[in-house]
């Protein structure tokens, strides 16, 4: 098992919320704790983070890990987020539903809600239509911003192709409020392009972007990107000193989030699910079972060969679809 592996439904990686950097964190951390334990999450047992923890993740001094802890989970408490259920509904939860602070242990113990439970506890299935990446790949970004757009964009590693997001999601799934950068060239100066270019200098992807535009206003955005890659041994063991982390380090990378196309087997299950979707069935109107799975199929094995319209939707059903198969 890598013990420092993000893995949550896709559902509840695009839901809209308004975190801080140490309250993602929090939240980053009780995920992978959680899978390292074998346990998973329930609403009844409390998840225990130290702050010792806390300081080696986030490379910073255990007493500012643990103030930091403390005033994350003050206003955690606190936080909501929303998500679209299977059948279309919104749904809105809050992210704990208990907290206990351990001041003589420097530690702080949680219970987090049923939604979120549900979508980070016990992961199994397909891992395609789970969000999944290293911890150590966003921790040492500064911006909040560039931490929720990885794992928007790392969502779609199998294809390094992010649909159109509506603006008004994607500003909601960034946690930006209705009154933050209203205006169109702030938003872009101040918070997707420093996230954009703090991905590409920290991270082991490179993407770009493109807006999207219904006469003269955007109206969206869309991503591609690629995995970096990866420096020779030699090299890093040059700079770094330390052959056997690196190994480590570079074999959890290659097994978690090799951004690779999907394989003939895994685009025939994900049609067989995608037959089933009421929007998928009214937008290829086929005129029998086969003919849609095959058009399905086509879609996910080719995306570049169908229109942009058919592209968007397929990926986007995909990606709401937790699979259990």
């Amino acid at each position: 098992m890598n013990k420092d592996l993000v893995v949550k439904t896709n559902r509840l990686n695009q839901a809209f919320q308004t975190l801080s950097l140490a309250e993602l964190h929090i939240v980053q951390l009780a995920i992978v704790d959680a899978r390292e334990t074998g346990t998973g999450l329930n609403t009844d047992t409390p998840l225990r983070i130290d702050a010792r923890r806390y300081a080696d993740t986030f490379n910073t001094t255990r007493q500012n890990a643990y103030q930091r802890m403390k005033e994350a989970e003050d206003t955690l408490f606190n936080r909501r987020f929303s998500f679209y259920d299977e059948n279309g509904k919104l749904i809105k939860s809050r992210w704990i539903q208990q907290v206990r602070y351990l001041d003589d242990e420097g530690a702080i113990e949680l219970v987090f809600t049923l939604a979120v439970v549900q979508g980070i506890s016990r992961i199994d299935g397909v891992k395609e239509f789970f969000t999944q990446y290293l911890l150590s790949q966003t921790s040492q970004l500064n911006s909040v911003y560039s931490a929720r757009l990885y794992e928007l964009l790392i969502q779609w590693r199998s294809t390094g192709k992010v649909p159109m997001i509506k603006l008004e999601d994607f500003r909601e799934q960034l946690g930006i409020s209705a009154n933050e950068y209203q205006r169109i060239d702030h938003f872009k100066a101040r918070v997707l392009e420093p996230a954009i270019k703090e991905i590409n200098q920290k991270t082991d992807i490179k993407a770009e972007y493109e807006q999207h535009k219904k006469g003269r206003l955007i109206v969206g955005f869309s991503f591609k990107f690629k995995k970096k890659p990866q420096p020779k041994k030699e090299q890093l063991n040059d700079n770094q000193g330390n052959s056997d982390t690196l190994d480590l380090f570079t074999d959890q990378i290659d097994k978690a989030i090799e951004i690779k196309p999907l394989t003939e087997s895994q685009a025939i299950k994900y049609a067989l699910v995608l037959k089933e979707n009421s929007r998928i069935i009214k937008f290829f109107t086929a005129k029998d079972v086969s003919e849609l799975i095959s058009r399905i199929k086509k879609v996910l094995l080719q995306p570049d060969s169908v229109n942009e319209k058919a592209q968007q939707l397929v990926f986007e059903c995909l990606a709401q679809t937790d699979f259990k198969g």
